[in-house]
């Protein structure tokens, strides 16, 4: 089901010249929030978005967008960028929105901590902050929004919520929490015309998984395990999430799409 997902995006993106302006995945005219935007996974959301035509800000760490200029994974331009800690939930609460009305709601904040510094309280509370309560404080915060335009919301979670991860029980707490918060919000909004959905990547080569992907050994142990042989990239994430706010998946809620390359077969 997850490829065949990816191959219609694909498809209707290739017809796009053939449909005219009206494509399925044409956003234009839409205006989309991607919360962890300003890199990885969430950045090629951002871009995915913008170059079918939508409004695209993005929220992030640094203070400028200039600040992220040189980093790897960080591309703002043609991106409104605005400066957001999502682990503090009294300035989500306080945001005085820069746009009139939202569409599309990316939910893709996530941090890890290594050296077993899950296993410890502050590192725990950390992650669970970033990972799982600013998604629900976030979410809180731009309801009345989604609901006015009947919107989407999509939270990007991660395989690591099927499976145990031994060194990071926070990560693994909070990616199976968000798996659950995915469905109850889409049961719990669906009638005011607002559809959850989210999607669970496998291995993606970003700077959050640099720990593996950096170590060629740890690298090309991971790669063994993946039918397809290859690590993800942000665009393979950002395929299903086009999918997921469009007109595609109208009837579409609280579903997580994995995609990981076959990874957790």
């Amino acid at each position: 089901m997850l490829y065949s997902v990816a191959s219609y995006a694909v498809k209707f993106e290739k017809n796009k010249k053939r449909e005219g302006p009206m494509s399925d995945l044409d956003f234009s005219g839409k205006t989309a929030l991607v919360v962890g935007g300003s890199s990885g996974i969430g950045n090629g959301i951002a871009h995915a978005l913008k170059d079918r035509g939508a409004e695209v800000h993005v929220w992030g760490t640094r203070k400028t967008a200039e600040d992220y200029d040189g980093v790897e994974g960080s591309d703002l331009r043609g991106l409104n960028y605005e400066q957001m800690d999502v682990s503090d939930f009294d300035a989500i609460n306080n945001y005085a929105p820069t746009f009139d009305k939202l569409d599309i709601l990316v939910l893709s904040q996530g941090t890890v901590v290594y050296s077993r510094g899950e296993f410890e309280m502050p590192g725990w509370m950390k992650v669970i902050d970033t990972n799982l309560n600013s998604l629900m404080a976030c979410a809180a915060k731009f309801h009345d929004m989604l609901a006015q335009s009947h919107g989407s919301m999509v939270i990007i979670s991660s395989t690591a919520g099927y499976h145990a991860t031994k060194g990071n029980p926070a990560y693994n707490a909070s990616k199976t929490g968000a798996l659950g918060l995915t469905r109850t919000l889409g049961q719990a909004w669906a009638g005011e015309g607002i559809r959850v959905n989210g999607v669970a990547p496998g291995l993606v080569d970003t700077k959050l998984t640099k720990v593996t992907t950096g170590n060629p050994k740890r690298r090309d142990a991971a790669i063994a395990t993946i039918p397809q042989g290859r690590l993800g990239t942000p665009d393979d994430i950002a395929g299903a999430v086009l999918y997921l706010v469009s007109p595609l998946a109208s009837y579409v809620v609280g579903q997580t799409i994995v995609v990981d390359g076959g990874l957790i077969l």
